[in-house]
């Protein structure tokens, strides 16, 4: 199972969680949210981190120039797309051969159906809480909706999960469920994620056996 933890900006902290069993780090290139990377983080940071940690750059409605551009800069592993991008959009990147991770706001009306078009262009969906913000609302939706999900694309589930959480998400069997996309409930500050926080949720899903 994956686990990705996303919305760093704090250098320092960054390359602690570096020293964790991850697989992803997400970086939020959107300047509307307040764990815009904007110029606190170091391109040579991103670049020194480990190779077996996946450099995910977070993006909403983001013209694809400035998308590709920060790919580059940042030797980014992935693009999240978190905003209203059409397939049309997905696929302009996927054909750059960059691996393209779509979000989609989950509530108890969505309709999945809809994603079957994306599923030529995306490597992963990220199924997260429909809210206010574009991410990092701190909220888990009902997760017995996805159960409605019958596609064959893998995702990763996000929204809320915490320490007090992570057991029930743990017992989810959809064979889709690829991983984990961790964010505002183990932070300090938007931003800055507690270490104890992070190690104590990692040995809790690196631990549990799946069936």
């Amino acid at each position: 199972m994956k686990i990705k933890i996303c919305g760093l900006k704090n250098q320092e902290n960054i390359l602690s969680l570096s020293r964790l069993n991850l697989d992803m780090m997400g970086f939020i290139f959107y300047a509307g949210s307040p764990r815009f990377v904007g110029g606190d983080v170091d391109s040579t940071i991103l670049q020194s981190l480990p190779r077996s940690i996946e450099r995910v750059g977070v993006f909403v409605d983001e013209k694809i120039n400035v998308v590709l551009k920060n790919v580059n800069i940042f030797h980014l592993s992935r693009v999240q797309l978190h905003g209203n991008e059409s397939v049309i959009y997905c696929k302009k990147i996927a054909d750059k051969m960059i691996s393209v991770i779509k979000a989609f706001s989950i509530d108890d009306q969505f309709d999945f159906d809809q994603l079957k078009s994306y599923q030529q262009v995306c490597d992963y969906f990220l199924f997260d809480t429909k809210g206010k913000n574009k991410g990092g609302n701190g909220i888990s939706f009902d997760w017995e909706i996805l159960n409605c999900y019958k596609l064959n694309t893998p995702f990763l589930l996000s929204g809320g999960i915490g320490i007090d959480n992570i057991e029930t998400a743990l017992k989810l069997s959809h064979p889709q469920l690829k991983g984990f996309d961790i964010n505002s409930r183990i932070e300090t500050e938007p931003g800055l994620k507690s270490i104890e926080e992070t190690e104590k949720l990692i040995k809790k899903i690196r631990t549990h056996e799946f069936y």
